[in-house]
């Protein structure tokens, strides 16, 4: 088959979701092709990017300069330039009636140039995040590419995407789009409420390599000190300042703990000003991003892994958290909370503790007790273990991928 993937920013450090798909399909000896908006500049590249050199198989939209006068002149050009490779697509893209309210007829014709440049047609068109899912269904519409397709919704863009007024914005989508995946149940409710069609609806959930990941028995470290540790961006959904906060309490009358923070985002100066606020800056550190095997080797010498997301102020909700099926895959107890889907992969009491959002005296509770019962931490793991590899293990979930792609193309 061949498969074109629409993303926003690509690579992503952080969307490693959506490599192990891609990645996942080209061993399986599909063909590939990313459209993304920007480049993401980032220090660290997820090593899989090189190796399957997929920065080659990307086309990346025309970067729009900010001057007004500027902006036109270089439409003018792309447009003059690149017309005689699709006639009808360039003038229907210069239909300001139809498509300036939503996007503005510039700024369509910087993003719709590098579909015109690769006009062979697609067997499957997979859009990650439903305005994504907008875009691409839109230059289908306009001819520019062909094939079915498919959404994968993710949670901020069923959340904060879609407050107020704009509930409506994917009602054309649910009519003209193939087939929807939801990353989970909960996410598979919020598309029927917003009333996609459930006939239309397939969860298809994220997932990683568990093969890169070994299983190891927890026990307590001869020094008696217990490793803590959380992966993720630094952002507010992230909930970091609650397991901070939770440690900290916990230092009180315990400081033989240690608890590393991977990650980095707008909110780390704040979180460090944080921990020096609380006095923990020997036990609690900020890391940074790690590449793959570093990830590994920290969460290898982890005891216990911290997830303490919420709800931002602005509605955003996790999705699942890979992070978090990486620590269940090496086998760490999991301290999380009652958030978005996460009861989905975390079983409270079996694989680890669920708390309410926010609630830092429930989290410092839970911490607290696995702290002091080393013996259940094995347990929890092997649980969390088996989870991981029966319902998101990526070999399995591409494998399913591609049944999902065959089945609708058989439909047609």
């Amino acid at each position: 088959m061949k498969i074109a993937f629409i993303v926003g920013e690509f690579p992503v450090l952080s969307e490693t979701f959506i490599l192990n798909q891609i990645t996942g399909l080209l061993d399986r000896g599909h063909e590939v092709d990313i459209y993304a908006y920007v480049p993401r500049n980032d220090s660290k590249i997820h090593p899989d990017v090189n190796k399957y050199k997929l920065i080659e198989r990307t086309y990346y939209a025309f970067w729009m300069p900010i001057n007004r006068y500027k902006r036109i002149l270089d439409s003018l050009v792309l447009l003059f330039t690149n017309f005689h490779k699709a006639p009808l697509v360039m003038l229907r893209v210069l239909n300001i009636f139809k498509y300036r309210q939503q996007y503005g007829a510039l700024m369509l014709i910087h993003e719709l140039i590098p579909f015109l440049r690769n006009r062979s047609p697609y067997d499957i068109i997979h859009c990650h995040f439903g305005g994504n899912g907008l875009k691409g269904a839109l230059f289908r519409e306009m001819g520019a590419i062909k094939g079915k397709l498919i959404v994968t919704f993710h949670g901020l863009d069923i959340t904060v995407a879609i407050q107020g007024d704009s509930k409506q914005i994917y009602d054309q989508l649910f009519n003209t789009g193939d087939l929807f995946l939801p990353i989970s149940e909960r996410w598979k409710r919020r598309l029927v409420d917003l009333g996609c069609d459930k006939t239309k609806i397939m969860v298809h959930r994220m997932g990683i390599d568990c093969g890169k990941f070994s299983f190891i028995p927890r026990k307590l470290h001869a020094d008696g000190r217990v490793q803590l540790v959380t992966i993720s961006r630094l952002v507010e959904k992230k909930g970091v300042e609650y397991g901070i906060r939770a440690v900290a309490l916990l230092a009180k009358t315990n400081r033989n703990i240690k608890y590393n923070i991977i990650g980095d985002g707008p909110l780390r100066k704040d979180l460090q000003e944080l921990i020096q606020h609380l006095d923990v800056g020997d036990i609690v550190s900020l890391l940074g991003w790690k590449q793959q095997q570093e990830i590994v080797d920290i969460l290898n010498d982890a005891d216990i892994f911290v997830a303490p997301s919420v709800t931002s102020k602005d509605g955003d909700q996790e999705g699942i958290p890979v992070a978090v099926m990486e620590a269940m895959a090496v086998g760490l107890p999991i301290i999380s909370t009652q958030h978005s889907a996460i009861p989905e992969l975390v079983e409270n009491g079996v694989s680890g503790f669920l708390v309410p959002e926010r609630d830092v005296n429930a989290l410092a509770e839970k911490l607290g007790y696995l702290i002091e019962h080393p013996e259940v931490w094995t347990e929890m793991g092997r649980a969390g273990r088996a989870h991981v590899e029966a319902e998101y293990d990526i070999n399995k979930l591409n494998d399913h991928l591609v049944e999902i792609y065959q089945k609708l193309l058989i439909q047609a």
